[in-house]
């Protein structure tokens, strides 16, 4: 497929989102949307046999979800990879982590948007303060046994494909 065209329809602090005409193989022509946003990082806290899930409201579905703590950069300037994963994990649940180690870099959905989620195991942990972001109010964060949260997930509980994807990729 070759892009013929594109434009920006709609931007905001958060995302863009693309319209672009493309040209098939075949000559055929045709219009993909697609949604650019920066990259985002998921950190599972897991500690012997906790692990810190949170829970928050998410708006274009109606409900509320426990999920392990991502985000991504928003205002300020891009930082590492591991710079982001530590300012997550530190804002959303107040724990720091002595060790970090990545898992590996996915995709939420590469079919309709290019934005990446690096994949992070944090051990060695200390509780101190969140610091939610505004937009967080209600966000709870609370620890699980792990056998607890393998459940959630076997029952459908979890429901962020993210959370767990990292889930699997770091208690392999």
């Amino acid at each position: 497929m070759r892009v013929t065209s594109t434009r920006v329809v709609y931007e905001n602090r958060w995302m863009r989102v693309h319209e672009d005409l493309t040209e098939l193989p075949d000559g055929t022509p045709g219009l993909y949307g697609w949604i650019e946003k920066p990259a985002s990082a998921i950190v599972v806290p897991l500690e012997q046999d906790h692990v810190w899930l949170v829970q928050q409201y998410r708006h274009p579905v109606g409900e509320r979800f426990w999920e392990f703590p991502q985000g991504s950069w928003e205002e300020t300037a891009p930082e590492s990879a591991e710079a982001l994963a530590r300012a997550e994990l530190m804002e959303e649940t107040g724990l720091r982590a002595e060790r970090l180690q990545p898992l590996g870099r996915l995709y939420f959905a590469y079919g309709i948007s290019n934005q990446p989620v690096d994949v992070w195991r944090a051990s060695d942990l200390t509780e101190g303060e969140r610091a939610l972001e505004h937009t967080e109010q209600g966000l709870i964060a609370r620890r699980f046994q792990r056998a607890e949260v393998e459940r959630m997930i076997a029952a459908n509980e979890i429901r962020d494909a993210a959370s767990v994807a990292a889930w699997h990729l770091a208690t392999r």
